[in-house]
């Protein structure tokens, strides 16, 4: 079982303001993620914004305007600073708050932050221009840059004690994970083809004659753009449906966090399925009035309660 944690001690007043820092960079950079973690307990919710914070201070060196030399070794730096947390070397009056709202959440929450060590790596698969030629390929990098996003939330939400089937939790947190990245992936198709980036396996898109890339509002001439988006979508779906695995598992308030967020990105998934050259012509996002119901459904323990029936279906 992974311990879980609801209260915590008297916090004092320099993590307090390290954690401050935190939840406004999320608030500020990370909406999505940001309307979830508020269904969480205020100790849970502190932690994830540190580890959002975090991985927010990695993507941006990845995404920067700086000579790749300089990316690469600004995440070395970062890598260092993450031996620090986990030596326990961060003292609370430290100058970087992260660190210290980092240094703390690992203290109160069994956080593998060797998963961040994995993170760092999936963004050097960027500054490096990695591209990948198969599923198995881009599985890796999706792995690096949300599976262990997945496996870090675990580590603050926990599992219920006697939870069935509680081992695979990683795993499932782990696959959930991989299931938002891939949504992501077709959500900025045409961003990250302007930044010079495709992550879409090179199999697929010569499968659907859209190697010539995305680089205009329009897809490339005699491709079947709308086939090779649905292709993503069924592998996002099956995903998905591995992945919410994961909420029966949980607690009803981590659950819901966990439930908002993906259903958030389900329905993004939907509507990209739906029109698939919207993505070409511009980033693809859900009112405020969808995200407030995605949430109060989780909140309900409406998606849990469901995959949890469809899992004794199958056992049966």
């Amino acid at each position: 079982m992974i311990r879980t944690v609801e209260s915590e001690p008297h916090v004092s007043a320099p993590v307090l303001a390290a954690y401050s820092y935190c939840e406004a960079v999320t608030g500020q950079q990370a909406r999505n993620f940001a309307y979830g973690i508020r269904l969480l307990p205020t100790p849970k919710r502190r932690a994830m914004s540190a580890l959002y914070a975090f991985s927010r201070r990695v993507d941006d060196i990845g995404d920067g305007a700086l000579a790749i030399e300089v990316k690469a070794g600004r995440l070395e730096e970062t890598r260092a600073l993450l031996t620090r947390v986990r030596s326990g070397s961060v003292d609370e009056d430290d100058t970087d708050p992260v660190a210290v709202a980092l240094a703390h959440a690992s203290a109160a929450f069994p956080i593998p932050l060797d998963a961040l060590d994995e993170l760092i790596d999936g963004v050097l698969m960027d500054v490096h221009g990695e591209h990948y030629e198969t599923w198995e390929d881009l599985k890796v990098y999706c792995r690096c840059v949300a599976g262990a996003i997945g496996r870090l939330s675990l580590g603050v939400f926990g599992t219920e004690p006697g939870a069935r089937g509680a081992e695979r939790a990683p795993e499932y947190a782990d696959t959930l994970g991989l299931a938002l990245q891939l949504t992501n992936i077709l959500r900025d198709v045409r961003e990250d083809a302007q930044g010079g980036r495709t992550y879409l396996p090179s199999d697929d898109l010569a499968k659907f004659g859209c190697s010539a890339g995305f680089a205009g509002p329009l897809p490339p001439a005699d491709s079947d753009f709308a086939g090779l988006v649905h292709f993503e979508v069924r592998r996002a779906r099956a995903l998905f449906a591995e992945g919410y695995r994961l909420l029966p598992m949980l607690d009803r308030r981590s659950g819901a966090c966990v439930a908002a967020m993906a259903g958030i990105y389900r329905r993004l998934l939907d509507r990209i399925e739906r029109e698939p050259e919207a993505v070409l012509r511009g980033r693809v996002s859900l009112p405020g009035r969808e995200k407030a119901y995605v949430a109060v459904r989780g909140l309900s323990g409406l998606d849990a309660r469901h995959v949890s029936r469809r899992t004794v279906r199958r056992r049966v």
